[in-house]
């Protein structure tokens, strides 16, 4: 039986003017003429005398999950990842990264520290414990079946025209963006040639697209392009990405958690995209002999034979994997006290953090703590445990200050809880 049929691309075709279709690119046949003369011109493409629409339509292609889901396990098999509970240290990184898992939306995590610190081993050993999702079979942006706020425009339509929609259950991708990577492959493209030539698929989904309902990450975030960090704001802001090309508009949510690694040696990122990041975790070199040679020990056993490392721990591994679906689960019926909020207040504001933010992501991953410890209720333990990640990348930089900005969310602390 064959597979089943699943939009993977957007095609340009002309039609008779008599018909209506969505993405239409020309509201009436004179303005038709003349943006086609233009590309047509500009592309060595000869005119028609016939008057046209262009119009943005789906093509279908075959897709197999019983296929994908093979060849996503191949893939895993060729490429094991280090397990991420055996981690030795950094405690405050992996806290963080186990935090916007559990509630995506503080806002994700920035992550500063030295060289070889394993940074961005810490991040790639998360996949593992992602939890599963639904989304729509073949639907290039992750839709959710059920969140509307999460659905492309056509399963949009689809849901509200009454369709019934494959549904496949799939771990939460993590999507790597390189330092090289171009804006066509972080947003995606339209090739206008190419469509007005073959009339051919024209929209290629880029990065955005894949890291939808998942996480973004992005190593050496402080070398990245200006134009790239830019991008990467607007879609963390409005969880939407729009491609606008040659008269052609085409929009697709991109809501994901952003997370960034980099060394503060190689340069300082810019206060805007700072002030995007959830939360701050630093990193630094572990100083003690004895835990330095468990960690060299443990990564020449993972060198050695990969999956008997990982199936070592496979028990802390799966003892992990259900702490977090239970704090999901549990996350919207964790409380916390009007006395703490006004409290978390006080700090941020003696603190001058411009803006809100700190306020809301200090209450929230104080939930998400609370529920990770298995209780629906947040003490101020919780919120002093989480809250200097939270507000230290948001202080005004003093330079003639030379005490940790870390520190002086914790002192601001101690004096407001008492």
């Amino acid at each position: 039986m064959a597979g089943l049929l699943a939009p993977s691309s957007i095609a340009l075709f002309t039609t008779p003017s008599s018909t209506t279709t969505k993405f239409s690119l020309v509201s009436s046949i004179s303005s038709g003429q003349v943006w086609g003369r233009r590309l047509c011109g500009r592309f060595g493409v000869p005119l028609k005398k016939e008057r046209s629409h262009f119009h943005v339509i789906n093509v279908a292609t075959e897709f197999n999950p019983t296929d994908k889901a093979k060849k996503l396990a191949s893939k895993d098999s060729q490429r094991p990842v280090y397990p991420f509970a055996a981690i030795v240290g950094q405690d405050e990184m992996k806290l963080c990264l186990l935090l916007n898992v559990i509630d995506p939306k503080i806002g994700g995590v920035m992550i500063m520290g030295d060289r070889g610190t394993g940074k961005s081993t810490t991040v790639r050993s998360l996949v593992d414990l992602l939890p599963e999702i639904e989304v729509v079979a073949g639907d290039p942006f992750n839709s959710d079946p059920e969140d509307p706020e999460f659905m492309g425009v056509e399963v949009r339509e689809k849901v509200l025209q009454g369709e019934s929609l494959p549904v496949l259950t799939t771990k939460i991708t993590m999507v790597d963006l390189p330092l090289g990577a171009t804006e066509d492959r972080v947003c995606g493209t339209i090739d206008i040639e190419k469509a007005l030539r073959e009339g051919v698929k024209a929209f290629e989904p880029g990065l955005l697209a894949k890291a939808n309902r998942g996480i973004l990450y992005v190593d050496e975030v402080n070398l990245l392009d200006d134009h790239l960090v830019d991008v990467l704001l607007d879609s963390a802001a409005s969880g939407w990405n729009t491609v606008e090309r040659e008269g052609i508009s085409i929009s697709h949510p991109a809501r994901f958690i952003l997370i960034g690694s980099g060394n503060p040696e190689e340069g300082e990122l810019r206060p805007q995209l700072l002030d995007r990041f959830g939360m701050h975790a630093q990193v630094g070199t572990v100083r003690d002999a004895e835990l330095r040679v468990k960690i060299v020990e443990e990564r020449a056993r993972f060198d050695q034979n990969p999956q008997e490392f990982r199936d070592s721990y496979n028990v802390e591994q799966e003892k992990l994997q259900q702490q977090i679906s239970a704090a999901r689960s549990s996350l919207s019926s964790v409380q916390i006290d009007h006395g703490l909020r006004v409290k978390i207040s006080k700090v941020c504001a003696e603190l001058n953090v411009d803006g809100l933010r700190g306020d809301i992501v200090t209450n929230r991953a104080a939930k998400a703590l609370a529920a990770l410890k298995g209780r629906d209720k947040v003490s101020a333990e919780d919120i002093a445990t989480v809250i200097p990640n939270c507000l230290r990348h948001r202080l005004r930089k003093d330079p003639l200050e030379s005490i940790d900005s870390g520190l002086l969310v914790i002192e601001k602390f101690y004096e407001v809880f008492n």
